[in-house]
């Protein structure tokens, strides 16, 4: 029979609609083909220039440095104000509590200098220090040379140039870099520029003048071994008024161009003494006496009592 399968019993192909057949597409899964290329890899900056990180790791300590000097200062500022009294307690001189004498003065560079500032203030306190050194070892030289002169003004040098020098150039220099016066500023170069005169002065070593100098000290050279010793023993005091001059004129002429830097002058320098002159307590009540007695006198007068 023509268009059925010899078996009855199976469905005839010819009238099922789903035995079509059809055609299967690829079966492979689609790749996205990219639409540009991937940027090619550079190195970054830091890879480039390994000198970069170190100069930021540098900046960084810096600066951690100056926030632990200024939580430092904070705290000592929060001490003070939290003391029960609130008045900073005289430390310089340091003497011991034993001592009959006490501090006369308060000092601490760290509390009361701006930080740009401490390191000039310090420089001027060692060259203070270095002196008295200078001026003990010209003492010692005497007694070394047997030149009464020299050991007996040597003595009085050092005992009048030493305090008067700390109170007449550095404690106005302390002052004026603390509070920034132009009145102190001005005091500190009067001051300082005689103390640079009087060094250079003992350094030449004039016969007579209490030290020992240049000239001095080559007069001592004998030909004799005690002789080469006191000469060269002599040159180093020498050396030391030399040092010492030239860092007197190293740190004037420094702190001079700071000074002018900040636009001040000796007409704010006048200014300022007026003003604090005239803020002080002792002159106004001297200037109110004054007043009284001179309106007093005033309704005295022969003139008036008629």
């Amino acid at each position: 029979m023509s268009g059925f399968d010899d078996n009855p019993f199976v469905e005839p192909t010819i009238d099922n609609p789903f035995a079509i057949g059809y055609k299967q597409g690829n079966s492979e899964p689609a790749i996205m083909q990219p639409i540009q290329d991937p940027p090619m890899y550079t190195r970054s900056a830091q890879q480039t220039q390994p000198h970069a990180v170190l100069n930021t790791a540098e900046l960084q300590r810096k600066q951690e440095e100056l926030e632990r000097k200024e939580e430092e200062l904070a705290r000592r500022e929060e001490e003070m104000r939290q003391s029960s009294y609130n008045v900073r307690r005289n430390n310089w001189p340091p003497l011991p509590e034993q001592c009959c004498f006490q501090p006369c003065f308060y000092q601490d560079i760290n509390v009361d200098i701006p930080l740009e500032f401490q390191k000039i203030v310090r420089h001027l306190y060692y060259l203070w220090m270095f002196h008295g050194m200078v001026m003990i070892l010209n003492v010692i030289g005497g007694i070394v040379l047997m030149r009464f002169t020299v050991i007996g003004l040597g003595i009085l040098f050092t005992l009048l140039f030493t305090p008067f020098s700390y109170l007449c150039w550095f404690r106005p220099a302390y002052k004026a870099f603390k509070s920034d016066s132009s009145f102190n500023f001005m005091v500190f170069f009067f001051v300082f520029f005689f103390q640079f005169v009087i060094t250079t002065v003992q350094a030449i070593g004039i016969p007579g003048s209490g030290t020992i100098g240049l000239i001095i000290a080559l007069n001592v050279f004998d030909g004799t071994v005690l002789g080469i010793l006191s000469g060269i023993f002599s040159l180093l005091i020498a050396l030391g008024f030399a040092c010492a001059a030239a860092a007197d004129i190293f740190l004037i002429s420094k702190i001079h161009r700071m000074y002018r830097s900040t636009g001040a002058s000796f007409a704010k320098a006048q200014a300022e003494f007026t003003t604090e002159f005239l803020r002080n307590s002792h002159v106004r009540e001297a200037a109110s006496d004054v007043a009284a007695a001179a309106v007093q006198s005033r309704f005295q007068t022969p003139e008036n009592r008629y």
